[in-house]
């Protein structure tokens, strides 16, 4: 579990701006930006290789078949071009070499197995400058293609994609489709948290049901990507779907701690782009029911600091003195959380009331919370400095 100072300060100090797909596998490199980079593509054949010997690697022959780019004219079809390392082949064995520049030289990467499906997938691409609304739906078309380096590029594609560039596609996504591979355990797992995305932004009440049909099966084991479905499923269900995930993902105490922690990265996703979908202050008390598992109070004071809940400050006053929550990340956690708040109610006095985006009702309770965890502070700086000391190390705010 992440826990301590340096993470809940990067956790609040700015509203998290994801750069690729919430649900996805870490972005890699694609081939399409890999084609760009390469000073030198060509389409070759294996034709021989020698055998390593000793401390001698020995090396492989390609003969040319394509020559895709060159940035000069040095390769033309037939020329043999050798590479260290030894690799056996076949004459019929078709491969991608890239080139990219070392200084006057090229430094070729390993060759990349391909077939002409390969090489015109990658020949008909959109190029990496053109607009994600013309890039994406093309490489949608070969997401779970039948040859697995093509869709696991074109999946690679949708997961370097942020949120904001994939969710206005949501009336060209393959809806039947997507529901097929939500439930075909022959769909990589890793894969299921964009389809479960996906089916989130495109579908329908039907798609609601078989979603959360999805997220209830008994399971006891990790799911990768379900925390994808979940937040696709919230995106359908709202806060009827909420109340589902509260009941047997956050208050149960017997759910596997991998399924509550995916329900709480839905609630992240849906406070970032939920876009109102589910009220801010129902997601808080969405986020609130995990204060009562410690293995997670640190993280979870976390986010509802970043989410400005600052109605709990009596609440986590009491859980500081509980012996259950007596570890010493949560204690910090929660004495950050009194001082984010005395300097949220700081800054909302500098500003006029018109400015603050709060009713005045909303202003006098941060107001009067701020009240109470300064007080608190101070009754802590007397009993603890040391706790105190060490939970501001790490602070943006002094």
């Amino acid at each position: 579990m992440i826990a301590g100072g340096l993470a809940f300060t990067l956790l609040l100090a700015t509203t998290p701006s994801l750069v690729a797909c919430p649900f996805c596998s870490a972005p890699s490199k694609t081939l399409t930006e890999q084609v760009t980079d390469a000073s030198a593509l060509l389409e070759v054949h294996w034709e021989s290789a020698k055998d390593a010997q000793g401390t001698d690697v020995g090396s492989t022959t390609y003969r040319i078949q394509k020559v895709i780019k060159q940035a000069k004219d040095q390769f033309a079809v037939d020329d043999l071009i050798t590479l260290p390392r030894y690799r056996p082949g076949t004459k019929t064995e078709m491969y991608l070499l890239f080139g990219n520049a070392a200084g006057n030289d090229l430094d070729w990467q390993p060759p990349v197995a391909a077939s002409r499906t390969l090489i015109d997938y990658l020949q008909n691409a959109p190029k990496p400058d053109r607009p994600s609304s013309e890039r994406l739906p093309y490489f949608m078309g070969y997401l779970e293609h039948a040859e697995t380096p093509v869709s696991d590029d074109a999946y690679a594609e949708f997961a370097n994609a942020p949120y904001e560039e994939i969710s206005p596609l949501s009336s060209k996504m393959p809806r039947e489709k997507l529901r097929q591979w939500l439930v075909d355990p022959k769909v990589s797992a890793s894969r299921m948290g964009l389809y479960g995305l996906m089916m989130g932004l495109s579908g329908n009440e039907e798609d609601r049901v078989l979603m959360e049909k999805k997220i209830l099966e008994p399971n006891t084991d990790f799911r990768l990507g379900i925390d994808g479905v979940m937040g696709g499923y919230l995106l359908l269900a709202k806060e009827q779907g909420l109340e589902v995930l509260e009941k047997q993902k956050l208050a149960d105490k017997q759910a596997p701690f991998s399924e509550t922690y995916a329900a709480m990265q839905a609630l992240r996703f849906m406070w970032q782009y939920g876009n109102g979908a589910i009220p801010h202050q129902r997601l808080r008390k969405s986020m609130e029911i995990l204060l009562e598992r410690p293995e997670l109070a640190d993280l979870v004071i976390a986010d509802l600091a970043r989410w400005k809940d600052w109605e709990i400050v009596p609440l986590l006053a009491t859980k500081f003195d509980d012996p259950d929550f007596g570890i010493p990340s949560i204690k910090r956690a929660i004495v950050r959380f009194m001082i984010y708040c005395v300097k949220d109610a700081q800054e909302l006095k500098s500003k006029p009331p018109g400015e603050t985006g709060l009713t005045p009702e909303e202003l006098a309770i941060v107001q009067e919370r701020a009240q109470q965890a300064e007080a608190w502070l101070k009754k802590l700086e007397e009993t603890d400095p040391n706790l105190l000391r060490d939970a501001k190390r790490f602070l943006l705010i002094k």
